[in-house]
């Protein structure tokens, strides 16, 4: 694992007296996110100047720019109050002088290696990645940060920046506003009214979100029960969004795993669809009356699952001879999270800061997954949930969220962190355009990060970790599918 050198560290607050003291409530959609792990995201620009002169030059305007962007995203400089003990429900405060952590850090790492899709070690890059300061003990209880930001330099190569962030506060798309915009003020040297129009500031009014089917004291007495009545909401870091994550129990879960990026190009998914909607007529799985959603994210999905189901069998037969074959009747697991905020009845604005997410459960038996026609399967299964969403039913099954959570997560699960919606490359601090983006959190979880293509072609960059032995037999998979859909 690469070793840093820290070269300063800074508490950024919005300007003095810019934000008054607001307290924000958890909606529906904040509070499952109580009991997952941080988000982590790292973002690589080539840049050709040495931690000497970042430090003179660029700095100055990095702090200030973050600065003059907290004034609009206060919650990320502001606490998260968790109650010690139930029904109390927690809450986002923000109070004059509040601030985010920012650590800028030296790296001598090989920069080619980190933005490289190549599999590597996937401890190498969590260095990279701030540590959120651990909570303090407040009237009755547990105060802790929202983000943490890392600066990172390669000297004359690179630079990297790393957050950190309790998913509670936000889902990616305002994440992702964010970050746009502290890079908007920073590309324009410092003027903040570049963010300022209407269509571009975020929408902090919770009240805008209607809990209109009673879903939030259900999913809050679910959160409590799963820390149990005695325990303050912040358990094992490794499991869930503490405050104070040590690097430790992270680093232990991902020791054995390896990373690698790979490229799905739109004539890949062109090709796919074609494929997968040839096969579900011949199949009579499709039909004028009940068409197969075929979108980018259903195949990609579809395609990616099937791989690592695939895989995942391989290294079970591996590690136990004795046992060849898994059970056929035992159920793998997909979770995807859905964007609501134009997909409910009543109007949300775009710009709205918090989550508005619904996560979505999908089961379907590995020996279907396993078969000729597991692709198709697993199509149709995600296709016919996404069109759902489309259509009226984003908010079903979401009062079991947390119980869905909590039965499948020792199976065999996949998840879906991050989305080629966000445009992450996008996001310009006059660098040049953004080299690469790692979601560093699936390496300790069973998850693939999508983002859009770097080349702007329409395609997908599909992000894992596995284990070595399934990391091999998902290369052998993903390239013979390439090339299967290519094929004449």
């Amino acid at each position: 694992m690469m070793k840093i050198k820290i070269l300063h560290r800074y508490d950024i607050s919005p300007p003095a007296n810019s934000v008054p003291t607001t307290t924000l409530p958890l909606t529906f959609f904040d509070i499952p996110w109580l009991l997952f792990s941080p988000m982590r995201r790292l973002f690589f620009y080539d840049f050709p100047q040495s931690p000497e002169s970042f430090t003179q030059t660029t700095l100055p305007l990095l702090v200030r720019s973050l600065s003059l962007c907290l004034c609009r995203f206060f919650p990320f400089a502001s606490s998260l109050v968790l109650p010690l003990a139930p029904p109390q429900k927690p809450y986002i405060l923000y109070s004059d002088g509040d601030s985010l952590s920012l650590t800028v850090a030296e790296s001598a790492a090989d920069f080619t290696d980190l933005v490289s899709n190549e599999p590597h070690d996937a401890t190498l890059i969590h260095p990279l990645v701030p540590q959120l300061p651990p909570p303090r003990a407040s009237d009755g209880a547990r105060v802790g940060p929202l983000m943490a930001i890392q600066v990172t330099v390669f000297r004359n190569k690179g630079i990297c920046i790393g957050v950190q962030f309790l998913h509670v506060v936000a889902d990616g798309r305002s994440f992702t506003h964010f970050m746009k915009s502290w890079a908007s003020i920073h590309r324009s040297g410092g003027d903040p009214t570049c963010i300022e129009s209407d269509d571009l500031s975020p929408f902090h009014d919770r009240g805008v979100i209607k809990d209109l089917n009673g879903l939030e004291p259900i999913l809050l007495k679910d959160c409590w029960s799963c820390v149990g009545p005695s325990s303050s909401l912040s358990p094992s870091p490794s499991s869930s969004p503490s405050p104070s994550p040590s690097p430790s129990p992270i680093l232990h879960i991902v020791a054995n795993k390896v990373r690698a990026m790979f490229i799905l190009q739109k004539a890949h998914i062109d090709r796919l669809k074609a494929q997968i909607l040839s096969q579900l007529k011949n199949d009579g799985l499709d039909s004028e009356s009940d068409p197969i959603h075929l979108s980018t994210f259903v195949v990609t999905c579809a395609f990616i699952w099937v791989c690592i189901v695939k895989s995942r069998d391989e290294e079970h037969q591996c590690h136990d001879q004795s046992s060849p074959e898994r059970g056929n009747d035992e159920f793998c697991h997909f979770v995807f999270v859905a964007d609501c905020r134009d997909r409910l009845k009543y109007s949300i604005p775009l710009t709205y800061f918090g989550n508005c997410l619904v996560a979505c459960y999908l089961s379907e038996k590995r020996n279907t997954l396993l078969g000729k026609s597991g692709i198709l399967h697993a199509t149709r299964t995600i296709g016919r949930r996404v069109k759902e969403i489309g259509t009226g039913g984003a908010l079903r099954g979401m009062e079991g969220w947390i119980r869905n959570f909590n039965m499948i997560k020792g199976g065999d699960v996949v998840s879906v962190a991050g989305s080629p919606r966000h445009k992450v490359y996008d996001t310009d601090f006059a660098w040049g355009r953004l080299r690469k983006s790692h979601v560093v959190h699936i390496d300790a979880s069973r998850s693939i990060s999508l983002t859009e293509s770097r080349d702007g072609d329409g395609g997908v960059e599909v992000g894992l970790a596995l284990t070595t032995v399934c990391m091999e037999k998902f290369i052998s998979l993903f390239e013979k599918g390439l090339k299967s859909f290519m094929s004449p």
